[in-house]
């Protein structure tokens, strides 16, 4: 790779709500450049971005893939993410890493659930950004309703660069209002346009999106406001210079409209993000955690600071192996030396850096500030590690991670399935973090959780294929609880007489009611030594393993009080054992006396749909057992707040997908436990009754 200077790189995310159109502009900016020959389509399954054979077999981005291409002396790092809400941490940790954001907006939707969350990356992280209003050749495409929706509810400091010349089957060129140039395209998918100057019908609009653009930029130069406001001529290349600044410091975000498959306006956007977009020197210090302390510093853009750099994706290669995705944020790195992964306190050797275009790499023997680079067989760097020289122990703050949504029950198929699912577990939560795998006790399922059934169904697929483990899959059983409502007393009496010496144990039990999740606490009210001292461990143990198993379902038993308060023993044949039995045959005897119940898991639940689904989606949530909350406006979109029970919501995530359109998003988190109702405890114990007489 040629030598490479900060102040000539541009490092980029490709954003959007799915199928507005990204991996098709990504490879359309890769033809414009020059690296490829001719653009691939994504229905053909010839396109660069999309190479993983899941992305080709479902003709969707799941991946975030980096598509590094010169153009005019300029690096240009982009990285092209997935669309669909299931993949959002692919979408969340590139813009982690880049200093600027190309949106893509549907000229024939306009702003989608999945575009608000990827603006709302860009406040979090305060990269500049573009707005890209694709496919506004296809048929209802609406530039200027594109940009009044992006106003409305994204930021009202977006404004046309650039407006279409012509609409919709029309569409041939677009129309640079700051310079007043228009580019005119064969639309044949060439990159060869004509110049010229403003169209006549176009005379007006563009006038007015100048004047609106030109009294944005100069609120980055106080000098050049000034002057504009004493009604001066201000020259190009100072409004250029102005825009720069504008975009830099976000008080501007650019509108250009394009149609990627037909490449018309690519060029013009490529050129924007070299012009304007920020180089990493441009960027402010990054926040960083000194040692292994909270305390704040700053690591300032430095190319002759310390090397420091942040893991934001590992991808597993079938033929190079492991590959740590790398972004460079200060100094420099050679690979005769070895990098130190301050968040391990691990050294590793570095073989190569391999500056990706796709699955292809050209190998390069230094990285520098700004560089974004895949290293292999880093084998102890996961997403979020801090990736520097050794004698640095200053680390960037880990990436947040979110909360998966989808889970399923996993088993394996057969003997030989199950000796290796460990490994196949181990290595694929090592690549996609966003899943979570866990064995629960109290329901005996293994748990494969994700954002979302596509999520899950493309991991098995993998497991499957790389790893030649085959699973069965099924709803996850709720993990239900048994408690009390009053309180109750009973004896539990063990005696056993054999030839030799028997078994004697006696306890009294008052269970009583606790406040919910406090859990189960036991009490020695035991008084005149009528149950030794020694042998009260063995009561709360034989309770506490009676309690695992529960009374009316076989569900724990929580959230009550045992007071032992009186028993009797007997001097030979007394013992622990005897205790302990005595102790579960009274648990539960008092416990069924003490009217139990059934209580189950409640889940707070945000879910983000556009106003025109809320009377769906809060309908639904009601046949449910949901408990509506609350509704809170965000731009278009609502955000409906409610509570609901866990068995209701394994499926939620298709269910809402099919309500909205694909539209709807949604999160949630643990709450509490409340009673189930009568009718519904009554199917959940029959089941349990039924499977232990097919156990017996």
């Amino acid at each position: 790779m040629a030598a490479r200077r900060p102040e000539d790189t541009r490092t980029v995310a490709l954003v959007s709500h799915g199928g507005a159109g990204k991996t098709s502009l990504a490879e359309a900016m890769l033809f414009d450049s020059g690296v490829i020959s001719r653009m691939g389509k994504v229905d053909d399954k010839n396109t660069v971005s999309d190479f993983d054979p899941e992305e080709q077999k479902r003709s969707i981005s799941i991946n975030s893939s980096l598509c590094t291409f010169p153009y005019n002396g300029k690096t240009i790092y982009l990285m092209d993410t997935p669309g669909f809400s299931d993949f959002y941490f692919e979408q969340r940790a590139p813009m982690r890493v880049v200093d600027a954001a190309v949106i893509a907006i549907n000229a024939t939707a306009g702003v989608e659930v999945q575009t608000r969350k990827v603006w709302d990356f860009t406040e979090e992280f305060a990269v500049s950004a573009i707005f890209y209003v694709s496919k506004a050749d296809k048929e209802h495409a609406d530039f200027d309703s594109a940009v009044k929706d992006i106003q409305a509810n994204l930021t009202n400091k977006a404004l046309p660069l650039f407006l279409p010349i012509g609409k919709e089957a029309s569409f041939k060129g677009v129309l640079n209002v700051l310079s007043g140039k228009s580019y005119t395209y064969k639309g044949d998918g060439s990159k060869d346009f004509k110049e010229g100057g403003i169209p006549d019908d176009l005379a007006d609009a563009a006038s007015h999106a100048r004047e609106q653009l030109v009294e944005r930029i100069v609120e980055a130069d106080d000098d050049l406001m000034a002057r504009y406001l004493d009604g001066d001529t201000l020259s190009d290349d100072e409004l250029q210079t102005a825009m720069r600044k504008a975009v830099v410091a976000r008080i501007v975000y650019p509108i250009i409209p394009g149609a990627s498959t037909l490449n018309i306006g690519v060029v013009q956007l490529i050129e924007a993000i070299c012009a304007y977009f920020p180089s990493p020197l441009d960027m402010p210090p990054r926040v960083a955690l000194k040692g292994e302390t909270e305390e704040e510093i700053e690591i300032a853009p430095d190319i002759n600071a310390p090397f420091m750099s942040l893991c934001f994706k590992v991808m597993v290669d079938p033929y190079v192996g492991r590959l740590s995705y790398i972004r460079a944020f200060s100094g420099k790195l050679s690979t005769d030396q070895p990098i130190y992964n301050v968040s391990k306190g691990v050294e590793e050797r570095v073989g190569a850096f391999r500056v990706m275009r796709g699955k292809e790499g050209t190998e390069t023997k230094e990285i520098i500030l700004g560089d974004i680079a895949a290293i292999p067989k880093l084998d102890s760097t996961v997403v979020g590690n801090t990736l520097s020289v050794k004698g640095q122990n200053n680390r960037f703050p880990d990436i947040k991670l979110p909360k998966p949504v989808y889970s399923l029950a996993v088993f394996p198929k057969s003997r030989a399935d199950e000796d290796k699912l460990g490994n196949a577990i181990r290595k694929i939560l090592e690549e996609d973090r966003t899943l979570k795998f866990a064995k629960y006790a109290d329901t005996n399922d293994a748990i494969l959780s994700g954002m979302g059934d596509m999520h899950l169904d493309i991991a098995l697929s993998r497991i499957k294929d790389r790893y030649k483990v085959d699973l069965d899959t099924r709803v996850p059983k709720v993990a239900y609880r048994e408690t009390i409502k009053k309180t109750a007393k009973a004896q539990g009496k063990y005696k056993k007489q054999t030839g030799g010496r028997g078994q004697y144990g006696d306890v009294h039990f008052e269970l009583s009611p606790r406040e919910r999740g406090s859990g189960l606490t036991f009490e020695d009210r035991v008084v005149g030594g009528v149950v030794p001292k020694n042998f009260i461990p063995a009561a709360e143990k034989g309770l506490r393993e009676a309690a695992v198993k529960g009374v009316i379902a076989g569900y724990p038993a929580v959230d009550f009080n045992c007071a032992i308060f009186d028993g009797s023993y007997h001097d030979v044949d007394s013992s622990e054992m005897a205790f302990k039995i005595a102790a579960s045959m009274a648990f539960k005897k008092s416990f069924t006396a003490a009217s139990p119940i059934l209580i189950e898991p409640i889940m707070n639940i945000f879910i983000t749909v556009p106003e025109e689904c809320v009377g769906d989606v809060m309908g639904d949530l009601n046949g449910r057992r949901g408990r509506i909350l609350g509704i809170d406006p965000a731009g278009k979109l609502q955000i409906v707040r409610a509570q609901c029970p866990q068995a209701e919501l394994f499926r939620y995530a298709i269910t809402l997908r099919s309500l909205t359109s694909g539209r709807g998003s949604f999160s949630m988190e643990s709450s509490h436990y409340e009673e189930v109702p009568p009718d519904i405890a009554k199917k959940v114990i029959d089941a349990a009754e039924k499977v232990a007489d097919e156990e017996e």
